[in-house]
């Protein structure tokens, strides 16, 4: 009776010894898509351990890298919480949503490369199969909004989709954090609007743009504190393809390198025996116990490695409501009315109130090359990505028509006929040569950009355009212009007499303000000599 008394004690000791060190097991359940396992918070062993031989060498912990942590941290609150608001509005804004979260993944994924490799060649094939991942996540952010330009929900695509190029910071040397407040500016643009139009009626939408927007904050915050100077990479770590080679490999990617052996706590000590007394059940494979905060975002992730299966839920729209599909619909599309006319004054009005974007054009090296466009889609002609077009593209406009051109280099475009509006943006060496327009020319974010006007045309509208020449005709001398964080505009407009060469009249730059009597007074600044 005393021996089994004995026995029980005994078996009772192993088992708490057990318990005790159960918990310091990792959990592996979340090494997915380079997310890393909980770390182990007491010591490391094997089954040598629990056979009762000799302890085998010890196995080296490793941790996460402080600026992963953070990252990891921001894609679990700021972002978490975004996607979350998307899931209530779902549709495509929900879709969107989903590639956001696996662009961010794919900057992770970047941000571990850079402290296991050496700094590649950025003109490398390397350096572009490290950029290639998020350069294709970017991409499909982009898709979704240039394929539902007919969708209700456009406007919040297009906030997105123009907010999502702030994972480029990467790329930017040597003040990134400038880069992330840029496309800050780019994103309000839009996503004011939806505010704007949805304070009083829906503050879902509100809230959803307002958690868009927290993750910009958040970004700059991190850049700030730990890539205040641009992206670091490791002098004396791997080559870059092999760093790659092991990020995409498996979880264990996604860790910094060991500590040196000299500073790994010893082995604990082997099991105890016992006589005659079947051993131990085995231990479970991922142990019991995970932080909290690797549980989480392991759940994120999760969603992450279910491709297009989290997708699944969405309601499939029936073909017969497509429109590019159905040219009837289109039609009747064509059929509404275009919106009234902007008088100079409501022009001017709206210019003033609305906060125009600040950004900064895509890096190049993130930008991907998409072929070029000319149709006519129901009322509207779409000119985008024409690079170094030899020949002029030429438009046959209808009082009805709105002509957007978007991202053309070095092109001639002419416009014959009465248009109703033109709009251009992100274009370089763009020449513009038009007849008549009912309402205006909008020109955002150009370099070097030519417009000849032949007939009419009662505004121009020109935001952040550097290096402009504007011809006037005679017809058009009444045009107004109206300008905003411009610089190097000039206007040509005829002499008095048919004969006369153009005269070439700059605009304004330089304001100059005092307080006369409490009142703020504007004067241009004028430079003689």
């Amino acid at each position: 009776m005393n021996s089994l008394t004995t026995l029980i004690k005994r078996l009772e000791a192993a088992t708490s010894r057990l318990e005790d060190m159960v918990p310091s097991l990792g959990d592996g359940s979340n090494a997915l898509n380079g997310l890393p396992p909980a770390q182990p918070q007491g010591l490391a062993f094997n089954d040598d351990h629990a056979r009762g031989a000799s302890p085998s060498p010890q196995r080296q912990v490793e941790s996460l890298s402080p600026a992963i942590e953070d990252f990891d941290a921001m894609i679990n609150t700021e972002v978490k919480t975004y996607v979350n608001m998307s899931e209530e509005i779902g549709g495509l804004v929900a879709e969107q949503s989903a590639a956001v979260l696996r662009a961010f993944a794919a900057q992770r994924k970047f941000l571990i490369i850079t402290i296991k490799a050496k700094k590649p060649d950025v003109q490398s094939t390397v350096y572009m199969e490290i950029l290639k991942e998020l350069q294709m996540t970017m991409g499909a952010v982009n898709d979704i909004r240039e394929a539902n330009r007919v969708s209700p929900l456009f406007t919040h695509l297009t906030t997105v989709s123009e907010g999502i190029a702030v994972l480029g910071w990467i790329t930017i040397d040597p003040k990134p954090v400038d880069y992330v407040t840029d496309m800050l500016s780019g994103a309000q643009f839009y996503g004011n609007r939806i505010i704007n139009l949805n304070k009083e009626k829906d503050r879902k939408q509100v809230e959803w743009v307002n958690s868009f927007y927290n993750i910009f904050k958040s970004l700059s915050s991190y850049v700030k504190q730990h890539y205040s100077r641009g992206i670091t990479w490791n002098a004396q770590g791997l080559e870059p393809q092999k760093a790659l080679q092991e990020v995409q490999s498996g979880p264990s990617s996604s860790k910094t390198p060991p500590p040196s052996s000299a500073s790994a706590p010893p082995p604990p000590p082997p099991l105890p025996t016992f006589d005659n007394a079947p051993p131990p059940p085995p231990m479970p494979p991922n142990g019991s116990a995970t932080k909290s905060g690797t549980g989480e975002m392991g759940a994120v992730f999760d969603q992450i490695s279910r491709g297009s299966s989290v997708t699944s839920h969405l309601k499939k729209v029936d073909p017969s409501a497509m429109t590019h599909k159905n040219p009837s619909l289109r039609a009747q599309n064509n059929s509404a009315p275009s919106g009234p006319v902007r008088s100079a004054s409501q022009t001017s009005s709206s210019s003033s109130k609305s906060h125009l974007p600040g950004k900064k054009p895509k890096p190049e090296s993130l930008r991907t090359k998409k072929p070029p466009r000319k149709e006519l889609d129901g009322n509207k002609w779409l000119i985008e990505n024409f690079d170094n077009h030899t020949g002029i593209l030429e438009i046959s406009a209808q009082i009805s028509h709105s002509i957007l051109v978007s991202r053309c280099t070095k092109t001639t475009i002419r416009v014959t006929g009465k248009a109703n509006a033109i709009s251009i943006d992100n274009c370089t060496s763009l020449s513009l040569v038009i007849d008549s327009l009912v309402s205006s020319v909008d020109v955002i974010k150009c370099l070097k950009f030519e417009m000849q006007v032949l007939g009419t045309l009662p505004t121009i509208m020109l935001d952040q355009v550097d290096s402009a020449q504007i011809y006037l005709g005679r017809e058009s001398l009444g045009t107004e212009v109206f300008t905003s964080k411009c610089s190097a505009m000039n206007l040509n407009v005829p002499g008095i007499r048919e004969e006369d060469d153009y005269a070439e009249r700059a605009l304004p730059e330089q304001i100059k303000s005092v307080i006369r009597n409490g009142l703020v007074v504007s004067e241009i600044v004028e430079h003689a000599g």
